[in-house]
């Protein structure tokens, strides 16, 4: 027990390579350190490791498809909407015309914005404001989670500036809030506002952020989704606005009003009236604008680009902007994402290895199952309602068979017929809201994809119960159909059971095989369950992860999936007889990741997932057979008393 610091973070160890560590002592090191003493960050990026390298390289071959559609070497593939993506791929890398037009896209919305009079005209002009402006709330159709066959709105707070509302309590929140402050001064003089009244919109904007930070979900309050779910009738949520007419507005913004509104954030309903008066209207129509420029900078002149990147830099550390014909294709890969991502699927995705990860994710499914029907802690009730939904979840490997029908509806106005960035991506919004509105009169549709076929991840979507994994993700070291049994399962294998496992989290156990809000637990099973994700929050609570100290219960649900998904994995490879220290190493190699303190700093502060290292480190500890492929003594660094092990799935 004696090293046991080094392992679970002690002054942040984990982050200092030992080449010839043992993986007795410190597994995450003896996979890693050899790379993670030679590894460089990139000098526009803030982090670096397996997901990132397959991104990198991902983004490298894209760019240069791009590079050759736009200039006509290559021919433009059949993907329905991509011609779409390459026009604004076009428009984007275009800094000739972006750096003449300066601030002129933007002007007539930035004059709107400054010609608001009061809250009577904020009033009467917030359903055309909304169309290229942040609110001080923020309305959005999604599954209803009690209901998964129909949609419903939902309402919450805005986005502060920091990252996170737990953030501004940290010694670094006022330095932070100077750069951005600062940086929003410079982009508002670039835009032809007068120095003094830059300065006075900047500093009015920082006062409102500070108000909504004090108000907002912190992250680990958002990582509680039940409590997401608070209903109310939609004439009683708008009698809540004293001040701001919700009438006149969702009147304005929706065909048909819906008959109630979820309402996410009860505690910033509660306060929206101190938000929202007469006296702090200054202060919101400062906000609004200066969340306006910053946010609009990227779709500007090289001028706007480099002004807007100071915040940045200070809030993750990243040397360097990226160039720009590397944000060009951001933009158009951001924009379009779900078509880039089906280009990606069928260009550089292969049969036969859709095919093999297919059998593994039914080969986890099964073992699964296997564990529940053998659960010593579950009655045999709720083992019968869990393996109902295991069964019930739905599949999405590679990339969609359909481009959702948003993509249609996004038209690029190229430069020669008088479009620029901005009025393209401007337009982009107004059509993605009222796609995102009209779905109110529409029934859920499974079939659309969480996320598209170039993304590095994977995901569990409780509402549709259903696991994706994207095209991107089904590479080395995740998988390779030429890499060992073993080390795809401590790769993709224990990510397929990870997102399995999110089925049942702390979260995912509320819901049940239609993805709706219902309890299907016993109370003796639900508390054994608690006493269970307690351990899982007491594991992680407390470490000192370099600049920061974890937060146990933000991170939980995640751990909860890192620990079925490993323990799954692990059973995989023992019902084939693999090699269990290859399963181990390979697991640790996926999480292997550099990234600067202001990086670590800020997403931890939000993040529901836990750092990398420990993420490998810990999730190993508590499996049995980790002692036993390595000959774990008492000891060692890696050693973890019996009592101490977390359990669950």
């Amino acid at each position: 027990m004696k090293n046991i610091s080094k392992v679970r973070g002690g002054s942040g160890s984990v982050l200092e390579p030992k080449v010839g560590t043992r993986p007795q002592d410190n597994l995450y090191l003896a996979v890693n350190s050899e790379w993670l003493q030679t590894a460089k960050i990139p000098a526009d990026r803030s982090r670096y490791g397996s997901f990132i390298m397959i991104a990198e390289a991902l983004e490298k071959n894209l760019m240069h498809d791009f590079a050759d559609f736009a200039s006509g070497k290559k021919p433009l593939p059949d993907v329905p909407n991509m011609s779409k993506a390459v026009e604004l791929y076009k428009l984007a890398n275009d800094f000739t015309k972006r750096n003449q037009d300066g601030a002129a896209p933007i002007m007539a919305d930035l004059q709107v914005l400054e010609e608001v009079k009061d809250l009577d005209d904020l009033n009467a002009k917030a359903a055309s404001l909304s169309k290229f402006a942040t609110m001080p709330f923020s309305l959005e159709v999604e599954v209803d989670m009690k209901n998964t066959e129909v949609y419903v709105l939902y309402f919450s707070g805005p986005q502060v500036v920091l990252p996170d509302a737990s953030t501004y309590k940290s010694p670094d929140a006022a330095k932070l809030l100077a750069v951005w402050e600062k940086q929003s001064v410079k982009l508002l003089e670039l835009a032809g506002v007068d120095s003094s009244k830059a300065a006075d919109y900047a500093r009015k904007a920082v006062n409102f952020d500070k108000k909504l930070a004090g108000i907002v979900k912190s992250g680990e309050e958002w990582a509680d989704e039940v409590k997401w779910y608070n209903p109310l009738n939609t004439e009683d949520f708008e009698a809540k606005f004293k001040n701001f007419k919700m009438n006149t507005y969702l009147d304005a913004i929706l065909d048909k009003k819906p008959e109630r509104i979820i309402n996410k954030e009860p505690r910033f309903l509660d306060h929206v009236n101190e938000l929202i008066n007469e006296d702090t209207f200054a202060e919101i129509k400062a906000w609004m604008i200066v969340n306006f420029i910053n946010d609009n900078a990227e779709n500007l002149s090289q001028e706007f680009r480099e002004a807007s990147f100071p915040f940045t830099q200070a809030k993750t550390g990243i040397p360097e902007l990226a160039t720009g014909e590397k944000q060009a294709f951001h933009i158009a890969d951001r924009d379009f994402s779900e078509v880039v991502g089906v280009y990606y699927g069928q260009n550089y995705f292969g049969v036969d290895a859709k095919k093999d990860v297919e059998d593994m994710i039914h080969r986890m499914l099964a073992v699964y199952e296997h564990r529940l029907q053998n659960n010593d802690w579950l009655s045999a009730s709720t083992k019968e309602k869990a393996i109902a939904k295991l069964r019930a979840l739905k599949l999405k490997i590679g990339y969609p068979d359909k481009i959702e029908a948003i993509y249609d509806q996004l038209q690029v106005v190229p430069a020669d017929q008088g479009g620029s960035l901005y009025a393209n991506r401007r337009s982009f919004r107004i059509a993605k809201a009222k796609y995102n509105f009209a779905k109110l009169q529409q029934a859920v549709d499974p079939t659309v994809w969480e996320m598209p076929g170039d993304m590095v991840n994977a995901c569990y979507n409780g509402q549709i119960n259903d696991l994706t994994f994207p095209a991107a993700i089904l590479q080395k070291p995740f998988y390779d159909i030429n890499q060992s049994r073993a080390a795809n399962f401590g790769g993709i294998g224990s990510v397929i059971a990870h997102e399995i496992s999110h089925a049942f989290d702390n979260n995912g156990a509320q819901f049940d095989e239609h993805g709706n809000m219902n309890n299907w637990w016993t109370k003796e099973d639900y508390a054994e369950f608690q006493k269970r994700t307690q351990a899982e929050i007491d594991l992680f609570d407390g470490i000192q992860y370099g600049p920061v100290k974890l937060n146990g219960k933000q991170m939980v649900s995640e751990n909860i999936a890192d620990q079925g998904g490993l323990t799954a994995a692990v059973e995989a490879a023992k019902n084939e007889g693999d090699d269990l220290q290859e399963l181990f190493e390979n697991h640790a190699r996926i999480w292997m990741i550099k990234a600067t303190p202001e990086t670590i700093k800020a997403i931890l502060s939000f993040d529901v997932h836990g750092p990398e290292p420990l993420r490998a480190n810990l999730q190993a500890q508590c499996q049995d057979d980790f002692y036993k492929a390595f000959d774990v003594k008492p000891t060692d660094g890696m050693w973890l008393d019996p009592d101490k092990r977390v359990h669950i799935w």
